[in-house]
């Protein structure tokens, strides 16, 4: 079974994801990612962070004890978001950095993610070789570990947090004063510099479920629950809200009339304010498979490209540094804005659409009306032979004859889960009844082939 998913590493804390494979997994990182000299020949170091996870404390003890003992010095930085990770690895100067974190997941679960030098994720080729090192580690294999002076030290960064958060302000240079926000924390790693930056940048801030306990986190809460969010909205007569998932590499919102955004809509709106202002590089975006048609439909009435990528940040990035564009993301609420980041950010996103609000002087229900969004039905076909979709003829003459019937009026995708034993089946049409009829026949077409 692949060590990595679609974004990194990912179990049930201390059954499948131990405190012995995540020092396995810092070791082996050690090893691959400074196979050659550190930058500049000094002694490496690395930035390693957490959500509120109360398995985070063992896992990134782990973590520290892998990598000083691999000779890597280790910045400790607390709970802080994702993107702030691959923030200050690149802003350090850092060799690689490490987030423990399951981003969306339920609290049972956890995670690691690595960034390598200038705070990029790793691509495929790197991922397989630190598992092919992991596997060695735990056959017992052993490796030349420095002692004496030569091995790390694990530091706090009391001042990371202030970091990022001027980090986060340097994006802002239309003062949000005049808006009422309400932002959606999920109990995790933005319950302190999201309020914050918003509030630094002026905006009227009602933070909810801000209190991380290392149990609540994403505990219905978050994107992924976002009824408590649109209640807040409606309660506190805001003017829209804003939820993050666990770790913040997230950005979903709510807007004043309790309409979701998804990050579909929030794209369409900062490819638009990206086009008038000419900041739209080549006046191209990259969105993924799974971006919906009405985004797609949506660039194409304001004349902008859209180009298309696997699903995941990373892939979507990859992309952006071809041709070096500007803006690009996925509908789950993942937004990268090169000028400032390498990865998708959350309270970068949020305080970017809070700017085209407060600058074009129109309530978000407003600009998300550039939007129109095609019903949309996902249905997991759970325990097949995800290897066999490729090869099967009845389960493309089914899709052939899907996209026959919808034309230019929807579409069609099936993909296999890069974690688990499913496939994945969608369906886009102009009404939810069609949606829901079509991607029903499809899913029984693939159990029945895949079984």
């Amino acid at each position: 079974m692949a060590l990595f998913g679609t974004d990194g590493i990912r179990g049930l804390a201390n059954r499948e994801l131990t405190a012995e494979l995540a020092l396995n997994v810092a070791l082996a990182t050690a090893h691959v990612l400074l196979s050659n000299k550190a930058a500049n020949n000094k002694r490496p170091h690395a930035i390693v962070g957490q959500d509120s996870r109360a398995s985070g404390e063992f896992l990134e003890a782990a973590v520290v004890a892998g990598l000083t003992s691999a000779g890597i010095d280790v910045y400790r930085v607390g709970v802080l978001p994702t993107p702030a990770i691959a923030y200050l690895v690149g802003e350090t100067g850092a060799d690689l950095g490490v987030m423990i974190s399951a981003s969306h997941n339920a609290m049972p679960d956890n995670g690691i993610k690595i960034f390598a030098r200038g705070g990029e994720k790793l691509d495929d080729k790197i991922e397989a070789a630190i598992e092919a090192r992991v596997a060695e580690l735990k056959s017992g294999i052993d490796w030349q570990r420095p002692t004496g002076a030569d091995v790390g030290r694990a530091i706090v960064d009391e001042n990371a947090s202030e970091k990022y958060l001027a980090h986060l302000l340097s994006s802002v240079k239309t003062p949000l004063k005049g808006l009422k926000i309400v932002v959606d924390c999920a109990n995790g790693a933005s319950s302190v510099v999201a309020p914050e930056s918003l509030r630094r940048a002026g905006a009227q801030v009602i933070a909810i479920y801000n209190s991380p306990n290392g149990w609540n986190i994403n505990d219905g809460c978050g994107s992924t629950h976002l009824d408590k969010l649109r209640e807040a909205v409606a309660k506190e007569s805001a003017d829209f809200g804003i939820a993050h998932d666990g770790d913040a590499d997230r950005c979903l919102a709510i807007d004043g009339k309790g309409n979701d955004v998804d990050g579909d809509v929030i794209m369409t709106i900062l490819a638009l304010g990206f086009k008038a202002r000419g900041a739209l590089t080549s006046n191209t975006i990259v969105g993924t498979v799974m971006s919906n048609l009405g985004f797609m439909k949506a660039m194409k009435e304001a004349d902008i490209n859209v180009v298309t990528t696997a699903v995941g940040d990373r892939y979507v990035l990859e992309e952006m540094l071809k041709k070096n564009y500007a803006l690009g993301g996925e509908q789950s609420g993942h937004l990268i804005m090169r000028e400032f980041a390498n990865t998708g950010d959350g309270i970068l996103t949020a305080l970017a659409l809070a700017q085209e609000v407060a600058k074009s002087g129109k309530p978000l229900h407003e600009l998300a009306s550039a939007m129109h969004r095609f019903p949309q039905i996902l249905i997991n076909v759970k325990d097949v032979n995800k290897e066999k979709l490729d090869g099967s003829q009845a389960i493309k003459e089914a899709v052939r004859s899907a996209e026959d019937s919808l034309g230019d009026k929807g579409r069609v995708l099936l993909r296999a889960s890069g974690t688990e034993p499913l496939v994945r089946v969608m369906v886009e049409a102009q009404s939810d009844n069609l949606a829901k009829e079509i991607a029903t026949s499809l899913a029984k077409v693939v159990e029945a082939e895949l079984r």
